[in-house]
């Protein structure tokens, strides 16, 4: 095992002048001394020290069909020598048809009508599903959200984001939240089955509409005093946390009855990440608004957006103007997330996210056998969790898992004579969990390079 890793001469200029001129809000860092990249492909990502590393969180599912795609980097390129700017209030061919993909595809899946609004990324695009929300429930300003939720940290998206040291210094900005628990089925109840655990937390919500002094609920006039439900079917920095299949329709069943919005929050688990376009899709139910960013533009362009259902969005409700941002549906973006989509639509990326999430996870659970401190691992596509816990299984070691994050990063593991580093992220409500969200683009030879190296800080964190 290395000595704590020092850096060079020159990334230690370079980390000078950010610690004199560059803001710390809007960064942390994980490790220290932080690593400065040059350059990345596929998998892996390299230092200014040319090591290589293997990434397995992908940029927080940002880059979800690899680093440096070629043919999704060919697009961006194409769209410069074209059109590369054009102001948001003018029609370009791109905005137009990414929109038609979009609401086309939640037609056929949903059999619902509706309409694409762009911004600049995910947080932003929250911002404006509040809008679309509020807009359509005479004002409202109360939503619900998960524990363990999280949907951005700008004003707005922070109130609804269950984190309170998101939010601590700034107040609250129009929006509250109630904060309703998840079926995290690893620390629920035991002696209840996943669905057993899902169908109970269902039937907590609904107790709340049971009679008027619960808080939320005016029988007098059928009216509920909050606007929607804003979900992560699968949360993401809550953990990856992957509820049981029952939850969302039972869930939807009771926001139905008192005319609650769902809004599926899809930043993190959309574009095929759990093996569908959409992570609500494998549950059965119709969304009324959703939110998307990250990965639709492969992390090459800041661009999110919603798709909301006719009723919500529609000009006479939510007229032009509603909101706007300088770059919003700006034509690099919707060029590269046009070819996303006729890349995807080529080739059945669902079964192949599927096969090669089935064949991590099995290894996840060899792991799991081997090593006592995993505690759980579960996975949906190639949206997997592994919880790292003390020897008990069960009790989260925050610290183990601090001590693997930096050990990956020192790039001295061995693996058939190549010297590598593993990049991983780090989640869950008590920080103990590791997120696992690699190109969707992973070959299996690269899956078991990534079990190897994870074994391998398992043996360095359970013989220190």
């Amino acid at each position: 095992m290395s000595d704590i890793r020092i850096a060079t001469a020159e990334d230690q200029i370079l980390l000078d002048k950010e610690a004199k001129y560059c803001s710390y809000g809007d960064t942390v860092h994980y490790i220290e001394p932080p690593r400065i990249f040059s350059r990345c492909e596929g998998s892996f990502v390299w230092d200014t020290e040319d090591q290589a590393y293997l990434d397995l969180q992908m940029w927080y599912s940002a880059v979800n069909f690899g680093y440096a795609n070629p043919r999704l980097n060919n697009a961006l390129k194409q769209q410069i020598d074209t059109l590369p700017q054009i102001a948001s209030q003018y029609l370009h061919k791109g905005k137009i048809e990414l929109s038609e993909m979009i609401a086309v595809d939640a037609k056929n899946k949903f059999g619902l009508d509706g309409r694409v609004h762009f911004n600049v990324g995910g947080s932003q695009s929250i911002e404006d599903s509040l809008k679309v929300v509020r807009n359509a429930s005479n004002g409202k300003s109360l939503m619900f959200a998960f524990e363990g939720g999280y949907h951005g940290r700008t004003l707005g998206a922070s109130s609804i984001t269950s984190s309170f040291r998101y939010r601590r210094r700034y107040g609250h900005f129009g929006e509250r939240a109630n904060f309703i628990p998840f079926p995290y089925h690893f620390r629920g109840p035991k002696g209840m089955t996943k669905e057993e655990y899902g169908s109970q937390c269902v039937q907590q919500f609904a107790r709340l509409f049971e009679t008027e002094y619960n808080g939320v609920w005016d029988p007098k006039t059928n009216q509920c005093e909050y606007a929607a439900f804003y979900v992560e079917p699968i949360q993401g920095t809550g953990g990856y946390v992957i509820p049981p299949m029952n939850f969302y329709r039972e869930l939807k069943h009771v926001l139905d009855q008192h005319g609650i919005l769902m809004v599926s929050d899809e930043i993190q688990m959309g574009f095929y990440r759990t093996g569908k376009l959409w992570s609500i899709e494998h549950f059965d139910v119709q969304p009324d608004v959703i939110v998307f960013g990250k990965a639709l533009t492969n992390g090459l362009n800041p661009l999110g957006g919603i798709w909301a259902r006719e009723e919500l969005i529609n000009p006479k409700i939510f007229p032009p103007g509603s909101t706007h941002s300088t770059f919003a549906s700006n034509p690099l973006g919707t060029a590269v997330g046009l070819e996303m989509f006729k890349m995807t639509n080529e080739v059945d990326y669902g079964a192949m996210v599927m096969a090669k999430g089935k064949y991590f996870l099995e290894g996840l659970q060899d792991l799991q056998k081997r090593f006592p401190i995993i505690g759980d691992v579960d996975g949906l596509g190639l949206a997997l969790r592994c919880e790292i816990c003390g020897p008990d299984g069960f009790t989260p070691d925050k610290a183990t898992l601090d001590y693997m994050v930096e050990e990956g990063m020192k790039g001295d593991m061995v693996v058939d004579g190549q010297k590598l580093g593993l990049i991983l992220d780090v989640g869950g409500y008590y920080k103990n969990v590791i997120t696992l969200a690699p190109s969707l683009e992973i070959s299996y030879p690269e899956i078991d390079l990534g079990l190897k190296l994870l074994e391998q800080l398992l043996v360095r964190a359970t013989t220190r």
